[in-house]
């Protein structure tokens, strides 16, 4: 993107007018020589205009006439006057005015001898400026002196000349800043204001001082002149030592302060050895090596070397040592030396100290410069640095190993800033490795980088900075080296492009190397004369691999290689696209790859659509797509079932590198191809692709329309003029077309996400090309109807608020002679529908409203219509009169203050009788949706240029009244003990006392009194308190009006009031213009008073501390923090200051615990931290945040546990503290801010777990889980222990240092309660979170050998921990072992676990010891097995152990859990292929198993379950070891024989478990083996046999749908012989058993859709096998009753999905035999079920049924379908019109038609009108969220149209081939039977719609909508019945 450059704005001279006089004045002066005069007369022609830039060219006329001077017309006062009125014009402007530009050009033009006057000249100016100047002239002064040093030789000459005064002037301005400072807390704006001068100031002194170097130096070097300089300079080191030292000061000015001060230094001592060890000193805190520097210096820099000062000191020191200091070649001496390697080793110090991110930032970017700073030293070559320089840099040094491990702690950091600085800080330290080993060229051969890349590549990949850092590696050494050490690189990086966070490193990376790969094949071939050849092996490298991930990766898996590496690649080598198309098209284009994957034809497309999109495919025009691909292939991928693979294709036609390429007849057409069947889609990033490509497309009809014009206009050529016009005609229909049919599909009824797609197509045509009626090019407004137009209006009542938005913004770009608003009928209707929906008690009614107000707004002669409306209803109502003449701008503000009054007086009669009966209100006239239209219309009015503003300040006072009206009548209910089931009573015998009596018998329970003493109900009043609970109340009779109000509807009534109420004051303050006094007494205008604002936030702090319902203070919310947002902005000092105030006064009573505070202290606090949250998010994030550290600081405080808080009472400060904390946590716009006090959080959290106050720990219990998330990040994956969702130990303690000691301590503490040996349950309280944290982290492979985080010490209280007598403690102190443990010394700890278990069994075993001993080593040996991908070291001594304690997995073990431990560590230690241990240890560990599982229950036991607790678990293990040997790995067990007998074992065991795990284990085998025709080997009949019984006997659901699952498998795979032990059974005997287990099995999806498949299987063998066995027919009935009782609406997803492939696996053998062999009644069942099954809600079921398609033989599709995977909306067509031909096939026309007219008819509706009648009579309060049917798919009108459209062609062949003899009475008496019905319905449907109220649309849209339908189908099924009479 280009970004424009911001011009200077040119301003006039503004001097004040007798300065101005008396200049003119002085330059009137006569008898000077004419040159002068000429001068003096064009600089007074220039004061006297007042246009800039005449003024810029008179200056620059001015400078060539002084530059003319020669020395004889030298002296006179003229002269003077001239040089003095250029000097006062240049100090008077302002500093980026381009007038002062050209006034320094024509001084600096004056002739060398008038330099030295001109200088004197300007430095008495600058000195009047300096001279005691007021505060707020500070600033220009500053930018003064700036602009002497800027470019402006004479401008420097003057600031030496007055080096001191200037100097003085700098401190001056720097002191009264800092003294300003301190008195504007609170006040973010001018807090910035002051941060920006400050930073000007200090950036300005450090100019001077650079500029006047030299000076400096004689100064100070002469006698008598230097104490004032000195003076000078000693104060500004003091302001600049304040400022680093104060932390009030943002790091920008402190960073530049530090700067400043190494600056001073360095100009006041010179560049020798003594800067340095004065630096030295500095940074070390110590006066020591001070001596060197002068007195005054020392005595000024004593401030610094404190040892309590900050550490952002040594930091902002650091940077200015680095930025201010010369390193470029040799060092002038060993204190610099010392100086470059102090300043790293102080940074990485500080690195582990630090909290905040901002400062991390600012240590990474100063140790990138440090590094920058060290390799610019070693540029002068080897000789200039002395050895022990070079030791401390090269690779291995401990500083180098220092900055590694910083690297290492920060590359997964959340900033990306730190993460960008750490890679560039890695790349510098290889450079600085290189450049001190610079005799080592091969990176192969230096072990330093082998062994580091080695390392980098055995990290997981889901750590970023590997990527980078591998980058690094493939920029200094080439990626030759990278792929000889790891050749499956790029299928690597390729596997990992499936993951959003993960593609652009993977994508960065990938590109890095394969450019590199090219660049260093390129020039070996060049250096070996073979130039064509290396091509060949950079494709097999690098696109070989990229097509077999397209072609057989999942689409999910594959969209991010299009986004991000595709370009890359083919920007790299455009040729291969050659190469690929090539590949993929000899593969047949057809053939798909797995299922859910592209394919060829996918992959085709992908890169046809990348190619293109770069500008490599050549266009269109010179055949399809230069002749790569035939134009039916890319039809078949714009319908294609996948949705990415659609989108491709439609890249392909619609992206283009040049936006002015003409489109072509053919792309036209595949748009049209493409349009209607993807209209409908359910995904909402396929619905933002296809409108984001069609932009795309449409844009380029735009921009090359305009070329085609120009062209014709321009053109002499008569043919392609034509071929011109011929083009722009076609864009003409095409364009109609598109606008055409995409207004047709937005009927009522129409799927949400096609009216969606619709919409935002049509508001880009009207921006792109407007819907004009003129004589535009395209005039597409002509095609717009006003039935067009009504439906477009209709969309506003839509259940969705994005086709609402949609709408409201298409219908103000129609023609409004369309749309018909200004009909003054039409325009009452819709403003009457619109009154009626702002009362509705449905919410989403006023939505609707407010958009249709919204639209009316814009009508001049609406005033007309709202008085008419407010006659009909009685109202008080004048609307303001429109004038004569009068503009757009007018009319939408007055009409707006209309329908404004309007509302407002509405709602104020609503409020009236609201207050007398709240019932009533919530029944009848809920107030909330006045409100929500009043807010809504106020949105659209530009606040700023208001016209009639005396008509809006009372309006304005009004609404802020009726608001606080509204909130008392409802605020009781939100903030009673119990909003959700109350309903406050009032009836006529009661009076409004009655009311109040109840309201304030329900006020507020819960403040903290609560805790403490119980208030009891009045005993009087039972009654009414039993009543207020119930949820209904008897029908209230006033005026024959009769209400039923749920106490959901009042509670809803009330809490909607209370966020429409706060949305409005919220929006009211935030965009209505201020009405204030200026600090400078300036009265500035407005509708708003500081008073009413004030008020408004005194309103919001009530609702947000007292309400108790969580809707009413989390809409409160969001409107108190519009209004914190004003405040913060506001130019007005009382309210700037309300945020800290209201702040400070609210912790204040968190902190006072007072008894009668109504704060509330149950439901987590309620409003309390939304509250502080709104205050401090508004709080400018650049600021130093003074209001988050001192909130945070107080609540952490109160957070933290004490003696004094043990109480219940005492402990609701604590409460607060804790549920506060957690809110801000959790606010992410807080961001990073929040870091610095996750340490703190942390500890409160797991110190208020040992409270003895119930609520306390709950609230601990969320901070804890909050805290997890920021530490760690949201959920990444499934797993909970994933990777992903973790950290390295060492990141972590480096993020959150104070942590290590605080979970050591704690840990130790509850390490030794857990000792079991007492057999007494001891459960430390924090012992659970302090192991789930250290759970959370693992070990990086980058750690070395020795970890210098010190892990060390937690080990030995974790593997303690292990012992507890809880199951739970002892599995989580495993987990979070392994990531203490180096995966170097994974061994050794092994080993040393397992020689603390017994050898023998002995009499005083601790079995809590040994579980707990071994599930640590089963942790630690499946991380090994994960993490290293090699074999445990030989001679580890962890296979010998293990064979001592053999005993442990045998009976003499009598504790079957730590039997069952012990069986899992010998599962994964040779359970597995490839195996930890040697090969000869692994096949004696095998034996003894073998020998332990022989004699096990397992084998020997069929009959009884292990007693006692884990036997099961033991079994379990044991049947893994009985898995791998009989099943997984049989060979390496050394028992391939033994497979069937333990296999036998593992299907009989009693034990569910047991079985179905075996059961699994056969079929994950099966599966892997993919079977084809014939049953595996390893699968004997016995073991088949076994398999058949229990699908005859198995009782357990899952275990039995295992069992047919593998079943499924086997009969897919050939005829399965069925045996019950030794009874052989009947197909027919199979298929009862298995339909009525179908019928039976409803309870079990799972078991129920492997029944049901198993049958189908069954069923088409039986078809197929063409056996005509009678008593079979009966069962294939019952099978399709089953099949479509499956595809029914209401069924689960799962069923419907197995039936859809049930469906589709019978497709070629039943639906669509020319036999009929399930008869025609069942087979066309099964169609319809199929056509249900494609218009489902779930699109995998829908994608699933339109797999038919490709198993229907291709001689029954028609022409333009192939057997392609198609779209289900393309599924379904096809499918209609094949069951059309199949009728014909089967000579069942007669039969075809009549089954399809009663489809089109619909189901009869029993009772039709009794059911109508029930839905109406409910009280639409019981629905009061029920938005009707949400049809986000299934259309009925379309399938409809589809019916009619086929059956009128079906009737047309009958008609023709087949008229009705009379004999077949039976045909034409159902014929009239139909008709009879069709038109019984259409005369019902037409008297049901006449009797629907007026613009039924809105009002009751859903029943509209359906009876509309109902009527469109009756009517069509006559007209179909007419035909064939």
């Amino acid at each position: 993107m280009v970004v424009k450059k911001k011009t200077a704005k040119v301003e006039a001279v503004a001097l004040d007018k007798e300065k101005l006089c008396e200049l003119i004045v002085s330059l009137s002066v006569d008898g000077e020589k004419h040159g002068v005069r000429q001068v003096a007369q064009t600089l007074q022609s220039c004061l006297e205009l007042a246009e800039p830039m005449q003024q810029i060219q008179l200056v620059k006329k001015a400078g060539s006439q002084l530059e003319a001077l020669s020395e004889e017309q030298s002296d006179g006062p003229l002269l003077e006057s001239c040089l003095h009125t250029l000097a006062l014009v240049f100090t008077s402007l302002q500093a980026k005015n381009p007038l002062r530009r050209a006034v320094a050009s024509a001084l600096g033009s004056v002739p060398s001898w008038l330099q030295e006057q001109t200088v004197n000249c300007l430095s008495s100016c600058l000195s009047d400026c300096l001279s005691n100047p007021p505060s707020d002239k500070y600033a220009h002064v500053v930018d003064s002196i700036a602009n002497f040093l800027d470019g402006f030789p004479l401008g420097e000459r003057c600031i030496n000349k007055l080096l001191p005064e200037v100097l003085q002037f700098l401190h001056k301005g720097l002191s009264e800043l800092l003294h300003q400072n301190s008195g504007l807390a609170g006040r973010h704006i001018a807090q910035a204001q002051l941060m920006q001068s400050c930073l000007a100031m200090v950036k300005t002194s450090m100019l001077v001082v650079q500029k006047s170097q030299e000076t400096i130096s004689a100064v100070l070097q002469t006698a008598q002149d230097h104490c004032k300089l000195e003076k000078a300079m000693g104060n500004l080191v003091c302001c600049f030592i304040d400022i680093l030292t104060d932390e009030e000061f943002i790091q920008s000015v402190q960073s530049t302060a530090g700067m400043a001060l190494v600056l001073l230094i360095r100009s006041v001592m010179g560049c020798g050895d003594e800067v340095a060890s004065v630096v030295c000193s500095l940074l070390h805190s110590s006066m020591q090596d001070l001596e060197s520097a002068p007195q005054w210096l020392k005595q000024r820099c004593e401030g610094l070397c404190v040892s309590s000062r900050l550490p952002g000191v040594s930091l902002y020191l650091c940077h200015g040592a680095l930025a201010m200091l010369s390193w470029k070649g040799a060092l002038p001496g060993p204190q610099w030396e010392q100086l470059l390697l102090l300043v790293p080793n102080i940074l990485l110090d500080l690195d582990v100290s630090i909290k905040e991110s901002s400062t991390a930032m600012v240590v990474a970017r100063v140790l990138t410069l440090w590094s920058g700073a060290a390799l610019d030293c070693l540029q002068g070559g080897a000789q200039c640095c002395s050895p022990r320089l070079q030791q401390s840099l090269s690779g291995r040094s401990m500083l180098q190993q220092r900055l590694l491990e910083h690297i290492y702690s920060h590359w997964e950091h959340p900033l990306d800033g730190v993460r960008h600085q750490t890679r560039s800080l890695f790349r510098n330290i290889l450079l600085l490795h290189q450049q001190t080993n610079l005799s080592i060229s091969d990176p192969s051969k230096d072990p330093y980088i082998t062994e580091m890349t080695q390392s980098l590549l055995q990290l997981e990949w889901h750590m970023r900075g590997k990527y980078g850092s591998l980058g690094c590696l493939v920029e200094l050494y080439g990626a030759r080296y990278l792929l000889n050490i790891q050749p499956q690189l790029p299928s690597c990086l390729l596997d990992l492009m499936d993951d959003q966070s993960l593609a652009p490193y993977a994508s960065d990376l990938l590109e890095r190397l394969f450019v590199s790969h090219k660049a260093q094949l390129e020039s070996e071939a060049g250096a070996a004369g073979k130039l064509g050849n290396w091509i060949d092996c950079w494709h097999l490298t690098w696109v070989t691999p990229l097509l077999q991930v397209l072609c057989h990766a999942r689409l999910d898996q594959t969209t991010y290689i299009l986004d991000y590496f595709m370009p890359k690649l083919l920007r790299c080598s455009p040729p291969s696209l050659a190469h690929m198309v090539h590949a993929l098209q000899n593969t047949p284009p057809c053939s798909t790859g797995p299922s859910g994957s592209r394919g060829a034809l996918g992959a085709l497309m992908t890169c046809l659509r990348a190619a293109r999109a770069q500008g490599v495919v050549p266009s269109s025009e010179e055949g399809l797509w230069g002749g790569l691909v035939p134009l039916s292939v890319i039809q078949q991928a714009l319908v294609h079932k996948h949705d990415q693979l659609r989108m491709d294709a439609l890249g392909l036609v619609c992206e283009s590198h040049r936006s002015t390429e003409v489109l072509t007849v053919q792309e036209m057409d595949l748009i049209r191809h493409f349009l209607l069947p993807n209209l409908n889609s359910q995904s909402p990033g396929v619905r933002q692709q296809t409108v984001s490509l069609l932009k795309k497309l449409l844009c380029r009809v735009k921009d090359s329309t305009q070329l085609l014009q120009k062209r014709v206009s321009q053109e002499r050529d008569q043919e392609q003029r034509e071929r011109d016009q011929c083009t722009l005609q076609l864009y003409r229909e095409f364009l109609d077309w598109l606008c055409v049919s995409l207004l047709e599909v937005l009927v009522p009824g129409a799927s949400f996400s096609k009216c969606l797609m619709s919409l935002h197509l049509l508001c880009l045509l009207g921006q792109l090309f407007t819907f004009g009626t003129g004589h535009e090019v395209f005039a597409l407004g002509e095609v717009v109807t006003s039935a067009h137009a009504q439906n477009v209006l209709y969309c506003v009542a839509s259940n969705f608020l994005e086709v609402k938005q949609l709408a409201s913004a298409l219908l103000q770009q129609l023609p409004p002679s369309a749309v018909g608003l200004q009909v003054p009928e039409r325009m009452r209707a819709v403003l009457q529908a619109a009154l009626d929906l702002s009362t509705s008690t449905k919410p989403f009614d006023s939505v609707t409203a407010a958009h249709l107000l919204n639209l009316l707004l814009h009508q001049p002669d609406l005033n007309q219509a709202l008085l008419h409306c407010a006659q009909e209803q009685g109202l008080d109502f004048q609307p303001p009169s429109l004038p004569f003449q009068t503009t757009e701008l007018l009319v939408l503000e007055l009409n707006t203050l209309s329908v404004a009054q309007f509302l407002l007086r509405c709602l104020q009669s609503e409020v009236l009788r609201a207050e007398s009966s709240l019932l009533q209100a919530a029944a009848s006239h809920p107030l909330y949706g006045r409100t929500h239209c009043i807010t809504a219309v106020l949105q659209h009015l530009n606040t700023e240029s208001l016209s009639q503003t005396e008509k809006w300040r009372p309006l304005v006072s009004e609404l802020i009244a009726v608001c606080y009206r509204m909130s008392d009548v409802v605020s009781p209910v939100v903030q009673s003990s119990s909003p959700e089931g109350l309903i406050p009573m009032d009836s006529e015998s009661e009076t409004s006392a009655g009311l109040q009596r109840i309201l304030q018998e329900i006020q507020p329970r819960d403040t903290n009194d609560f805790f403490t003493s119980a208030r009891e109900l009045d005993k009087p009043h039972e009654d009414d308190h039993t009543h207020c609970k119930t949820p209904h109340t008897p029908s209230l009779n006033k005026g024959g009006e009769g209400y039923r109000v749920t106490a959901q509807m009042v509670l809803v009534c009330c809490w909607r009031s209370m966020k429409e109420v706060a949305m409005l004051l919220g929006q009211l303050c935030q965009s209505l213009p201020l009405h204030y006094i200026s600090e400078k007494a300036n009265m500035h205008p407005g509708l708003i008073t500081e008073e009413q604002v004030e008020g408004v936030g005194l309103y919001f702090r009530q609702q947000l501390l007292q309400s108790r319902h969580r809707g009413a203070f989390e809409l409160a919310y969001v409107g108190f923090v519009r209004l914190t947002d004003m405040l913060s902005r506001s130019r007005s000092q009382a309210l700037q200051q309300l945020p800290t105030r209201w702040l400070t006064e609210v912790l204040e009573e968190i902190k006072s615990s007072d008894p009668l505070s109504k704060l509330c202290a149950t439901r987590r606090s309620a409003g309390i931290p939304f509250y502080i949250q709104a205050l401090l998010s508004s709080e400018p994030k650049s600021s130093s945040c003074s209001l988050l550290k001192m909130t945070m600081r107080e609540m952490i405080a109160l957070a933290m546990p004490s003696a004094e808080r043990s109480t219940d009472s005492s402990s609701v400060p604590q409460v607060h503290a804790l549920n506060i904390l957690r809110a801000l946590y959790r606010d992410t716009r807080l961001g990073e801010n929040i870091i610095p006090f996750v340490s703190d959080g942390m500890q409160a959290a797991v110190l208020g777990f040992t409270s003895p106050v119930w609520a306390v720990r709950n609230s601990s219990t969320l901070l804890f889980s909050t805290l997890i998330t920021r530490i760690f990040g949201v959920k990444k994956g499934k797993d909970e222990h994933s990777k992903k969702n973790r950290m390295t130990g060492r990141e972590f303690f480096t993020r959150f240092p104070a942590l290590y000691p605080f979970l050591l301590h704690q840990l130790e503490e509850a390490a030794a309660t857990v000792e079991s040996d007492s057999g007494q349950v001891k459960l430390h309280p924090s012992l659970f979170l302090l192991l789930l944290v250290l759970s959370r982290l693992y070990p990086s492979p980058m750690d070395g050998s020795s970890s210098p985080l010190g892990l060390a010490p937690f080990m030995p209280f974790i593997i303690r921990c292990g012992h507890s007598a809880v199951y739970r403690t002892r599995e989580m102190a495993a987990r979070a072992l392994v990531p203490f443990v180096l995966i170097t010394q994974v061994p050794s700890t092994v080993q040393s676990l397992l020689l603390e278990l017994p050898s023998e069994p002995l009499p005083e075993i601790q079995q809590n010891h040994i579980h707990g001993t071994l599930l640590q080593v089963l942790f630690l040996l499946r991380s090994y097995q994960t993490d290293s991908h090699r074999p445990l070291p030989a001679g580890s001594g962890i296979g010998e152990a293990l064979c001592q304690r053999m005993w442990l997995a045998s009976c003499q073990n009598r504790c079957m859990v730590t039997r069952g431990a012990f069986v899992d560590v010998l599962v994964c230690l040779c359970g597995s292929k490839v195996s930890l241990l040697e090969d000869s240890e692994v096949a004696e560990i095998r034996q003894k198993s073998l020998c332990v599982l022989m004699a096990s229950d397992l084998v020997l036991s069929s009959t009884s379950a292990p007693s006692g607790p884990g036997g099961t678990q033991c079994l379990l293990s044991l049947a893994r070891v009985a898995l791998s040997a009989g099943v997984e790995i049989p060979d390496l067990w050394g028992r391939p024989h033994s497979t069937s007998q333990l296999l036998q074992c593992l299907l009989q065991c009693p034990q569910y478990e047991v079985r179905q795990l075996g059961v699994e284990g056969v079929l994950k085998r099966l599966l892997e083996q993919k079977v084809e025709k014939r049953r595996p080997q390893w699968l004997d009949e016995t073991t088949v046999c076994n398999l058949t019984s229990l699908a005859v006997h198995e009782t357990h659901p899952q275990c039995l749908a295992k069992v047919l699952q593998v079943l499924c498998v086997l009969c897919s795979s050939g005829e399965l012989p069925w045996r019950d032990g030794a009874k052989i059974l009947s197909k027919e005997e199979v298929l009862l058993h298995l339909l009525t287990l179908v019928q039976n099995s409803v309870y079990s999806v799972e078991l129920h859709c492997a029944a049901l498949t198993l049958v189908s299987q069954l069923v088409v063998q039986l078809v197929n096998c063409d056996l005509k066995v009678a008593s079979a027919v009966s069962c294939l009935a019952q099978w399709g009753k089953l099949v479509c009782s499956c595809c029914s609406e209401e069924q689960p997803v799962e069923v419907k999905l197995m039936a859809a492939k049930v469906l589709v696996h019978c497709s070629d053998s039943l639906l669509t035999s020319p036999h009929l062999p399930l008869g025609l009644s069942t087979t066309v069942s099964l169609w319809r079920s199929l056509f249900t099954l494609l218009q489902d809600e779930d699109q995998e079921v829908r994608d699933s049924a339109s797999d038919f398609i490709s198993n229907v033989p291709a001689a029954l599709l028609s022409k333009g379908v192939t057997d392609v995977s198609v779209c289900p909306p393309v599924a379904l067509e096809s499918g209609l019109v094949l069951l059309c031909r199949l009728f014909e096939l089967w000579g069942q026309v007669p039969a075809g038609i009549l089954a399809l007219t009663e489809w089109l008819l619909g189901e009869e509706e029993i009772n039709d009108e009794a059911v109508a009648d029930e839905a109406c009579s409910l009280d639409e309060g019981e629905f009061l969220f029920e938005k009707g049917d949400l049809n986000l798919w299934a259309e009925p009108a379309q399938w409809v149209k589809l019916l009619h459209r086929n059956l009128g062609s079906l009737v047309l062949t009958f008609n023709r081939t087949q008229r009705p003899r009379p004999s077949e009475s039976e045909l034409v008496r159902q014929i009239l039977t139909l008709s009879s019905q069709a038109h019984a319905k259409t005369l019902r449907y037409q008297q049901a719609l006449d009797s629907l109220p007026a613009l039924p649309q809105f009002s009751c849209t859903l029943e509209h909508a359906r009876l509309t339908l109902q009527h469109q189908r009756a009517t069509l099924a006559m007209d179909v019945l007419e035909r064939l009479r």
